[in-house]
């Protein structure tokens, strides 16, 4: 056992451990399916009270002759049963298409050798290789290297989050740039992308306030029908009451349960799921048209989370040169370093430059909200038009302590300040002709 927990991690876990943690049931099963049967979603579409109240009273209208009423009635439920049903379906095999982990294979190193294993073969305690473009697979703890990780899909922050030895990894997450081995801790439902997954695509059936109320309305209703139903039977049995009367009284007494307001549900319900669907809305339960009625406070989540997350340059406002000359600085800064986010994407999109060699960077992050890099110190480039020194670009409130005395702060704040009273995402790129470093 003390073996197992201590295994090398450069060379990593053997197959006889592997082989023995499997067995232990230590191995990356894969998630149960949270969603509904096929055939479950029919019984919960068929069987409700309301059309069970519905099919009683059809078959009591087939009985007492009646049976045009009774093909109304349940004729407009069967049709609200089937749009009921291909909704929910189509809703089924959307949520079972929801997944975190889309990368099938994951670079595992066993007995110190490197290969690839399909999901289902990792173990606790495996150490496993990421580099750019990897996906995380395991919930984990990096052992050596250093890496940019993606962690959007999960937090819906689109910064990059750098990870080192000793920092905890998660399911889920990209690497962006760098490389590390990690240690695989948690496997299966102990994922956290694995639990993420398990909640979107689970359900549960709830009543709006409408059928709440209808449903306690008809249920008092039934039960006086029913009281009276006895009463004029045990009257029918003591007056011995012929048998076409008997019905006709039943009849009467049926026509006091609301099977309209029923079926004026129903239709309702069906027309406003058909017309969710046109605008591309996953609809889980038809009913979701009136939930929708009831919601009071919507709260959304930030920009990159339901928004598409693409950024767009707006304009330069230049301080001190010309803005042509920053156009190409700009550009120039962004293309040479090694790594890149989505506003870094955005100022190459308008801004395309060739990159330039750099002596040194500093990848941005959030927690300092800005990133550097380092040229070749002036005299050293090659061409009049290279770039050199330390060129740093971010938030402008993180820039400004760097930022030399002689700096005119105020006339920045200025121009800093109506653009992000319009939400506007200000950069400000800064230059130290005299370092490298």
């Amino acid at each position: 056992m003390i073996a197992e927990q201590t295994a090398n991690p450069v060379s990593g876990l053997s197959e006889s451990e592997v082989a023995a943690r499997l067995a232990r049931g230590e191995g990356n099963t894969a998630p149960p399916h949270t969603t509904r049967t096929y055939a479950q979603i029919v019984r919960e579409n068929v069987f409700t009270f309301i059309n069970d109240v519905l099919f009683i009273l059809g078959i009591a209208l087939i009985v007492v002759g009646r049976p045009l009423d009774a093909l109304v009635s349940v004729g407009v439920i069967m049709i609200n049963i089937l749009v009921s049903i291909v909704q929910e379906t189509r809703a089924k095999r959307s949520l079972d298409h929801i997944a975190l982990l889309t990368r099938p294979k994951a670079t595992a190193v066993r007995d110190g050798v490197e290969r690839t294993v399909s999901l289902e073969q990792l173990v606790v305690g495996d150490v496993l290789r990421i580099g750019a473009g990897d996906q995380v697979v395991l919930d984990g703890t990096v052992l050596g290297g250093r890496a940019q990780l993606d962690e959007s899909q999960l937090t819906g922050e689109s910064d990059l989050i750098p990870k080192q030895a000793g920092d905890a990894v998660y399911s889920g997450s990209f690497c962006a740039s760098g490389s590390l081995y990690y240690r695989g801790d948690k496997v299966g439902m102990d994922c956290l992308a694995n639990q993420i997954t398990s909640g979107a695509r689970g359900f549960r059936r709830v009543f709006t306030p409408l059928q709440n109320q209808i449903n306690l309305v008809v249920r008092i209703i039934l039960l006086i029908v029913i009281y009276l139903q006895l009463l004029l039977s045990l009257d029918a049995l003591i007056k011995q009451v012929h048998f076409a009367d008997a019905v006709g009284n039943a009849t009467v007494l049926a026509g006091l349960v609301p099977n309209g307001l029923f079926l004026s549900i129903a239709i309702a319900y069906a027309l406003g799921a058909i017309r969710i669907v046109r605008f591309g809305a996953l609809v889980q339960q038809s009913n979701a048209v009136e939930s929708l009625s009831n919601v009071d406070v919507l709260c959304l989540d930030k920009t990159g989370t339901l928004t598409a997350n693409r950024l767009a340059v707006q304009d330069l406002y230049p301080i001190s040169m010309d803005k042509d000359k920053l156009t190409a600085i700009l550009g120039t800064v962004v293309a040479s370093a090694t790594a890149h986010n989505k506003t870094s994407e955005a100022v190459m999109t308008a801004y395309p430059a060739k990159p330039q060699p750099i002596v040194a960077d500093v990848s941005f992050s959030s927690a300092r909200k800005w990133s550097a890099v380092a040229f070749a110190p002036q005299g050293e480039q090659q061409a009049a038009d290279d770039l050199h020194g330390v060129y740093a670009l971010g938030a402008p409130e993180f820039v400004h302590p760097y930022l030399a005395a002689t700096s005119d702060w105020q006339a920045i704040t200025a121009q800093v300040g109506p653009l992000t009273d319009q939400g506007l995402r200000v950069l400000l790129i800064a230059h130290q002709p005299n370092a490298t470093t």
